[in-house]
């Protein structure tokens, strides 16, 4: 193999990769290592930190490359640019390197903590189930969705010995997430007959409606206990009522207008997390 062909199936795996979900999951970490142990400290947990944030990068390369894999024939209409169907890259190379990378993760994810190991060994269980299995069952694939998002809250406090404030931060994110993904779903029922089982069409469009609110309105039940178990600032109350606010507003609309709602809960996600970094940065 000569370095022209060298270089491209490298550019082809960059690709495959997706550099900039990798580098918004490293930057979730880091957050969550800053919410959990504050900034001044942040220095004692430098080596845990970086450890972590490679993890990430790699299971989240590893994560793409499956779902690739599995799509590879959906992939052919819908995305004939990719890797796989463009025949840039095999199915076997794909494959190959995406348990390559989940292997690397959950080895590196041992000198962590064995929370962190915990943590990826579950959530590589979850995305195999996921592309394997559950993608199609509708509610089952947005549990795993949600867990997913909440795990990588969950796996930067792991890092740092800060699980009692990353919990609640990953289940607001593992709540807001499953609203969201229930709430894409009723946009795109017609859409998804062919090839899901969604929530909506199970149980009807309203019905799902009422679900996704309930997710929601958890989120907002659940965002005072990091202030009253005196985990965070003060600091964290006004942004996250604004946050709150965002998901009761979100909760109501997305009957009307699903397209929107699911827009405006991903605002109250940045909203909450910015309140998490307030909390935890303002003492």
């Amino acid at each position: 193999m000569d370095s022209r062909t060298l270089g491209s199936k490298a550019v082809s795996f960059l690709r495959l990769f997706r550099l900039g979900n990798c580098a918004m999951g490293a930057v979730g970490t880091l957050l969550a290592v800053i919410v959990c142990v504050g900034v001044t400290d942040l220095r004692e947990y430098a080596a845990e930190t970086v450890l972590s944030m490679v993890v990430v990068v790699m299971f989240t390369a590893a994560g793409n490359s499956l779902n690739d894999y599995y799509d590879r024939e959906t992939d052919k209409r819908a995305h004939p640019e990719r890797p796989i169907p463009s025949g840039r890259l095999t199915p076997h190379e794909v494959v190959y390197a995406s348990v390559a990378l989940f292997t690397f993760a959950l080895v590196i994810s041992v000198a962590i903590t064995i929370p962190s190991f915990a943590i990826v060994a579950t959530s590589i269980l979850v995305m195999f189930a996921y592309e394997r299995w559950l993608k199609a069952e509708g509610f089952a694939g947005n549990l795993a969705i949600g867990w997913l998002t909440g795990a990588l809250f969950l796996f930067g406090g792991a890092a740092v010995g800060g699980l009692k404030i990353a919990w609640i931060l990953a289940a607001l994110a593992f709540l807001a997430t499953l609203g969201r993904e229930i709430v894409k779903d009723i946009q795109d029922i017609e859409g998804d007959r062919s090839s899901r089982r969604t929530l909506p069409m199970r149980i009807g469009k309203d019905r799902a409606g009422y679900v996704a609110s309930a997710s929601f309105l958890a989120a907002v039940a659940l965002s005072p206990l990091p202030y009253l178990q005196n985990l965070l600032s003060v600091w964290y109350t006004p942004a996250v009522a604004v946050a709150d606010g965002i998901f009761i507003y979100c909760s109501l609309i997305l009957f009307r207008n699903p397209a929107n709602g699911q827009q405006i809960a991903k605002l109250a996600m940045v909203v909450a997390l910015l309140a998490f970094l307030l909390g935890g940065i303002i003492k």
